[in-house]
């Protein structure tokens, strides 16, 4: 998957979790504590700066992780600046601009940006695994976080099951028309279906059969200078948070 490779493959790698999370926090009060718009898009083109130039997250890379949001985040925030005008006498529903719609569409966006750049920032520079870890450092429930780990395996098993039915279906020409695409697509969905099915089923069996009653544990990497790596975050954190409160 694209942002375990961003994650596994950036030049902070090495760097303690806990200080990459401390930045993205940062980065998600001063995307919030902006008044201005501009200030919040500011806040969020350095943080996209930061995992870009800083981390080394290749700009297409970044692009195709955040297209997604970005056509969710439009979508939303369009739906800000109209409105619904509904005609008692006559019935009729008209679609017109919102009072102070453009002022609210801004506001939210440039906000949501803020806030996606972090998130970005905290899921292409670490793994799941270092996530998880420090999750449980910071005393995170732990059904929580096997339900994070257990949604994470499933996500490589379906991968995995969609490659292998899309090959096996390409080498027989299932795709060659549009009618047996159609077919093959319907055939695609039925068979992921039991096949995650059957794959979820025997993972909970294996765990069951070696009676695996606690939570899950994984071998943690070792980070070095920590201190070192969290006074810089916090550092260039609160700059963030002091940038979005001064530029008023």
């Amino acid at each position: 998957m694209l942002i375990e490779q961003c994650a596994y493959a950036n030049r902070w790698r090495k760097a303690a979790p806990a200080a990459k999370g401390l930045f993205s926090l940062c980065g998600f009060v001063a995307a919030f504590a902006a008044a201005r718009p501009e200030t919040a898009l500011l806040v969020a083109a350095l943080v996209a700066l930061s995992t870009i130039a800083g981390a080394g997250v290749s700009p297409g890379h970044y692009l195709r992780v955040a297209l997604p949001a970005l056509a969710f985040l439009a979508l939303g925030c369009i739906s800000l600046a109209f409105s619904l005008d509904l005609n008692a006498a006559t019935g009729a529903i008209a679609l017109q601009f919102a009072p102070d719609g453009l002022g609210k569409l801004a506001a939210v966006g440039a906000r949501s940006l803020g806030a996606l750049a972090a998130l970005l920032f905290l899921a292409l520079t670490t793994p799941l695994i270092d996530l998880v870890a420090l999750l449980r450092r910071l005393k995170a429930p732990e059904t929580l976080l096997e339900i994070m780990v257990l949604c994470y395996r499933m996500l490589f098993v379906f991968s995995e099951a969609v490659h292998d039915t899309l090959t096996a279906q390409s080498a027989r020409l299932g795709y060659a028309t549009p009618r047996l695409a159609m077919r093959s697509l319907g055939g695609l969905a039925a068979n992921l279906t039991l096949q995650v099915w059957e794959r979820a089923h025997a993972l909970h069996v294996a765990a069951q059969a070696r009676n695996n009653d606690g939570p899950l544990r994984f071998l943690e990497p070792h980070f070095e200078q920590t201190a070192r790596a969290v006074g810089i975050a916090a550092t260039a954190g609160s700059g963030l948070i002091a940038l979005a409160l001064g530029l008023r």
